[in-house]
């Protein structure tokens, strides 16, 4: 999907956030801030609520809501940590740092920063699952020292994980997903604003199949207005959702070559190629539009990296060379920090 992504595009503001309770809740701090976790399952808008705020809040939002995705930090090398343009200031020449140094480091020196706009900035932590134990121990100490200047607000789809200290520091905000008719509501909206032509029977088949994820729904909304050139028509729809079937397994792909394990990643592009009749480019596009829907989860710049890499690959797999060969090569060359693929062609 070469278009801008539509969760982008029309990311809410704070008075178009669907559920009242949330509105109402996140609307109290922007003149009062406080230190809040954003608490429910994935995709029902956690972080959308989040920038909606800091938007509302700070003059320059750009500079004063600093981001952290917790999941992609942990997941990701200590050199393409280092090298991240967000947080190299922070951690040239400490190659010897252990993980949870270089990101207490990072949130330290973040917290530190003096507010660009307005008199607190705002830090998010986002997908707090992930956090260890001992890092939130440094993520208290903190809390406590930059309490004056800086509000710290945490998305997490399971709370119970935060230590208790680090919960008594934060006002709970729950945000249950939202249902069918709710995210039919934001279909439209998006929908109408974007112009596009739709069969509200289309809608509701896109609403319902997303069973709360509204970030899920608004992709698959656009992917069925593609499909339909611009009309999201009923069989649109049916194709658009029927390429999400396999999206939690492609999904598994990357996150599996992420993480080092390239042997199973191979046997899963092999069931793809093989067992369900993917052709080497269809699987590719598929690889990246799942990149692309999860840019919080592998990094923005990463996904940007995948699609430099994969357009070498694009290449040999139209010219009908071996699919499971070539798209293993280019998630050996994603995993392990790459930005070009071998210039001779693998054969």
């Amino acid at each position: 999907m070469d278009a801008p992504l539509w969760t982008d595009t029309h990311a809410p503001s704070l008075s178009d956030l669907p559920q009242s309770e949330v509105r109402d809740r996140l609307g109290r701090t922007v003149d009062e801030p406080m230190n809040l976790v954003l608490q429910g399952p994935p995709g029902v808008g956690k972080t959308a609520a989040v920038r909606a705020l800091a938007r509302e809040a700070h003059d320059d939002p750009d500079n004063d809501l600093v981001e952290i995705n917790v999941a992609d930090f942990f997941s990701r090398t200590k050199k393409q940590i280092r090298t991240d343009p967000r947080f190299e200031q922070f951690l040239t020449g400490r190659s010897r740092m252990a993980k949870r140094d270089m990101i207490s480091r990072v949130l330290k020196e973040s917290a530190g920063y003096a507010p660009v706009s307005g008199d607190y900035k705002t830090i998010l932590l986002d997908n707090a699952e992930h956090i260890r134990e001992d890092f939130q121990q440094a993520l208290r100490r903190v809390m406590e020292q930059h309490h004056r200047t800086t509000q710290f607000v945490i998305t997490t789809r399971q709370p119970t994980k935060l230590i208790p200290p680090i919960r008594s520091r934060c006002f709970p905000v729950p945000v249950r997903a939202p249902s069918t008719e709710e995210t039919k509501a934001v279909l439209r909206g998006v929908v109408d604003a974007e112009a596009v032509e739709y069969d509200e029977m289309a809608l509701d088949m896109v609403a319902s199949k997303a069973n709360g994820d509204l970030r899920e729904a608004i992709l698959s909304a656009q992917s069925a207005a593609v499909e339909g050139d611009g009309e999201i028509t009923t069989e649109a729809a049916q194709t658009a959702l029927s390429e999400v079937g396999h999206d939690d397994e492609l999904k598994d792909v990357l996150e599996t070559a992420r993480d080092g394990d390239l042997k199973d990643a191979r046997k899963s592009l092999t069931a793809l190629l093989d067992d369900e009749g993917f052709e080497g480019q269809e699987l590719l596009r598929d690889l990246l539009r799942i990149a692309d829907k999860y840019p919080e989860e592998f990094g923005e710049a990463d996904v940007v990296r995948l699609h430099r890499l994969a357009g070498s690959v694009d290449l040999d797999l139209a010219e009908g060379l071996d699919d499971r060969l070539h798209l293993t090569h280019l998630l050996s060359a994603w995993a392990t920090g790459q930005h070009e693929l071998d210039e001779e062609r693998v054969v």
